[in-house]
């Protein structure tokens, strides 16, 4: 039988399938769909414990994420020193516990990406493309964040876990997902929370 871990591993390695391989096209022109899983406070999955995710679903419900508060202390020459990363001076987030050495963008970009990408927010996407990431990466921009690895859930797995009160759910926003200092973000975050009874939007 499968552990929680092996099952979220094989559900990432496919979201890799599919952010590689899907056309740009296809999942640049869906509807934003992008949102914050905040970790409720005794979360008892270390690798997930007082994490912010944003999380996009695929058209199969695999869900597929980056934690957005875990600054890493490798640079992105250490962590990928193939690449031409002398003009990217961004701090490295560690998006997950998927493929850590996999990079990963988050991008603002007011026109449709070169390759494939989740269309997380309005003119917001995420993408582990290589014809997506190096361009980024070679001319960075203000709007621009990178992760190693990323977080994935098999279909209806998520659902499981919000049922077991593992996850707050919240609405992502640019402000957030960009921040620059994310020290104190889990906190604000569960504080929103539950000032508030977030909506299931896409978790049927």
């Amino acid at each position: 039988m499968q552990t929680a871990c092996a099952r979220r591993i094989a559900a990432g390695a496919l979201a890799a399938l599919l952010l590689t391989a899907a056309p740009a096209r296809g999942q640049a022109d869906d509807p934003p769909n992008g949102l914050l899983l905040v970790a409720k406070p005794g979360l008892p999955d270390p690798r997930f414990r007082n994490t912010v995710v944003l999380v996009t679903q695929t058209r199969d419900f695999q869900t597929v994420g980056v934690i957005l508060n875990r600054p890493l202390q490798a640079t992105l020459r250490e962590l990928r020193p193939d690449m031409p990363a002398e003009a990217y001076s961004g701090r490295l987030f560690y998006g997950g516990p998927v493929m850590e050495r996999v990079l990963l963008a988050l991008f603002r970009s007011e026109s449709t990406p070169p390759a494939a990408a989740f269309h997380v927010l309005r003119n917001v996407y995420l993408s582990m493309h290589p014809a997506v990431v190096e361009p980024l990466v070679a001319r960075p921009t203000a709007g621009l964040r990178l992760f190693a690895g990323f977080s994935g859930w098999a279909p209806r797995q998520l659902e499981s876990e919000l049922k077991g009160e593992s996850w707050y759910l919240l609405p992502a926003t640019e402000d957030v997902v960009f921040r620059e200092d994310t020290s104190r973000l889990w906190e604000e975050l569960v504080e929103r929370a539950r000032s508030r009874s977030a909506a299931l939007y896409w978790i049927s």
